[in-house]
């Protein structure tokens, strides 16, 4: 039985800062942003936007007649939670109207939470064929203002329904994993930022890619040319192209420029939004799609997922046919061009407002509302979330 995505979805914050613009604020050269990290904006959140709205704006168009009269399980991925007790999923069931006869659970290991939610809702198709499930990764990567981290924040979430003979790409039973209790980053349950040793971290991703990649070959006889394109976690671009630097030394001519190119339409997105943690495999997918008009059915796509901490998994998934009809692009192009960027200022100060941690009621700025859903207070220590009219999302200029 072929079990798989059968649609995806993106949704990111209507605002962004320009990374060159950072650069020149911050004393550094653009190119240490825009080709040593590899990065040329970034999404910035207003307090009113968290993983329960992006989440929702994502999932909303998928959330189609015959997904909800087949959906098993709400499943989000993430390392952004609202609450140390109740899932985001609950907050997302409801403000989708979602029927009362379903799991709704959220999931947490670093940036591997999107993929545990994936490979979950594979399994429980697999035993419940007539049965789809919404998986959810959204996340908010925050480091703090003129930090090392910086320029690889971002914000944003990849929705996915799965089900049986899925119309956009299978998810093969080929899966490589690993993991291992190591220090390479980590956030604290008190502070929003995160802690990272990014030497060290960069080197347990690249170890723990070429372990399992080096075990997947193995176990399933494949290597580098049997696929037509690879995509990758991407904390940052430059990343996954260390990653793929460790495969292409075995590979022919005509494998390098093919995973190559292909490489490079899988990072545009998080080229233009950043970080999105437990989504940016799944953005670095949905780019590589929406980019890249050559692909057909039948082609092999590889998956590479990192969560530090740490555990990573190597996977693929086959196109289906007709996949491109399942494909969203123009719409995606639209929303990141239609954002509003930031003045540095203005970005310092929209990273600052942020819901705080302790027990008093807060408002967002109501200038910054947008997309369908919206964070509109913390009162007495409970989120309330709205739906908004559809003309009420105009940007403040």
């Amino acid at each position: 039985m072929k079990i798989g995505i059968d649609a995806i979805a993106m949704d990111t914050p209507d605002f962004y800062v320009d990374l060159v613009e950072l650069a020149k604020v911050r004393g550094d050269e653009p190119d240490k942003y825009t080709i040593g990290i590899g990065q040329d904006e970034q999404a910035v959140p207003p307090s009113s936007q968290d993983i329960v709205t992006m989440g929702a704006n994502a999932a909303a168009p998928l959330v189609t007649p015959a997904i909800r009269d087949s959906l098993g399980m709400v499943l989000v991925g993430t390392e952004s939670g609202v609450d140390a007790s109740k899932s985001a999923a609950l907050f997302i069931h409801q403000l989708l109207d979602l029927p009362e006869w379903v799991r709704a659970v959220e999931l947490k290991e670093a940036c591997y939470g999107g993929t545990a939610a994936l490979m979950m809702a594979r399994d429980y198709v697999a035993g419940h064929p007539d049965k789809s499930v919404l998986v959810i990764a959204a996340d908010i990567a925050r480091y703090g203002l003129a930090t090392a981290g910086e320029v690889t924040q971002g914000a944003g979430a990849v929705a996915m329904t799965v089900k049986a003979d899925p119309r956009l790409i299978t998810i093969e039973s080929d899966s490589v994993y690993r993991s291992a209790s190591i220090n390479d980053f980590w956030r604290p349950v008190y502070q929003d930022t995160a802690i990272a040793q990014g030497k060290y971290s960069t080197e347990q991703y690249l170890a723990f890619f070429q372990a399992v990649w080096d075990r997947y070959q193995a176990e399933n006889h494949l290597t580098a040319a049997d696929f037509a394109g690879m995509t990758f976690h991407l904390p940052y671009t430059k990343m996954g192209k260390k990653a793929l630097n460790l495969v292409l030394p075995q590979a022919d001519d005509q494998t390098v420029k093919r995973l190559g190119e292909r490489f490079d339409a899988s990072t545009r997105y998080c080229r233009r939004i950043g970080n999105i943690y437990t989504g940016s495999l799944y953005l670095g997918l949905l780019s590589l799609l929406d980019h890249d008009a050559t692909l057909q059915a039948g082609d092999r796509i590889g998956l590479f997922s990192y969560g530090s901490g740490a555990v990573a998994e190597f996977f693929s998934g086959i196109l289906q046919p007709g996949f491109k009809d399942q494909l969203n692009s123009a719409a995606h192009a639209r929303q990141l061009d239609e954002r509003q960027q930031l003045t540095v200022p203005e970005y310092e100060a929209l990273f600052s407002d942020k819901v705080p941690y302790d027990p008093e009621d807060y408002r967002p700025d109501p200038a910054y509302f947008r997309g369908q859903f919206v964070l509109t207070g913390v009162v007495e220590q409970e989120r309330l979330y709205e739906k908004q009219p559809a003309d009420s999302s105009t940007l403040p200029h």
